[in-house]
């Protein structure tokens, strides 16, 4: 396990501004527990000093994880984030959509969200923004990219696609055998 390099935290911070803008600093700027992000296998964890530290003494081919996965490094250098950090996404998110019901279960089989399902959106939501999927009741069921604005949501007919599917928490079923 490693810090990051230069280049890496700038490609990680890119992509989780994406979703949660200027409030990636409450991930940072933790003075009560400070936390870090650090690499190992080509996964980005994101754990507090005090158990990064403990970790010291674990041999690097023992360790198998540590803290919350946010991604993984592909091998052309791009950062993919993952299921597991959608906790800290909820949290922050700058922008939300939460689907209806009925709309829950395709998001969950890997489907994109469809106005038909749209429930609600924050106001202001940009084109090509990362949002986070949340159902009615407020539970964080995954996160995608906005494919309009708000504004443009509202004229489009049911079938038309809000919210590309990036990642929901049905891919631990889904992918079991190759998430570990």
């Amino acid at each position: 396990m490693r810090p990051l390099t230069e280049e890496e935290t700038k490609t990680v911070f890119e992509k989780l501004a994406n979703y949660i803008g200027k409030n990636l600093v409450h991930l940072i700027d933790r003075p009560e527990d400070p936390h870090v992000f650090r690499l190992h296998k080509d996964k980005v964890y994101y754990v507090s000093e005090n158990t990064m530290r403990l970790s010291i003494s674990i041999s690097r081919p023992n360790l198998v994880s540590l803290g919350t996965c946010f991604g993984k490094f592909s091998k052309t250098g791009k950062f993919r984030l993952h299921i597991t950090c959608l906790d800290h996404l909820v949290q922050y998110a700058r922008y939300k959509v939460w689907i209806k019901p009925n709309g829950e279960l395709p998001f969950l089989y890997g489907n994109h969200v469809v106005k038909a399902h749209l429930g609600r959106i924050t106001d202001d939501t940009p084109e090509h923004a990362g949002v986070v999927v949340l159902s009615m009741a407020g539970v964080g069921l995954g996160f995608g990219v906005t494919a309009r604005s708000t504004a443009d949501t509202r004229k489009l007919d049911p079938t038309s696609i809000i919210v590309f599917h990036q990642a929901d928490v049905g891919e631990y079923l889904r992918d079991e055998d190759t998430l570990f």
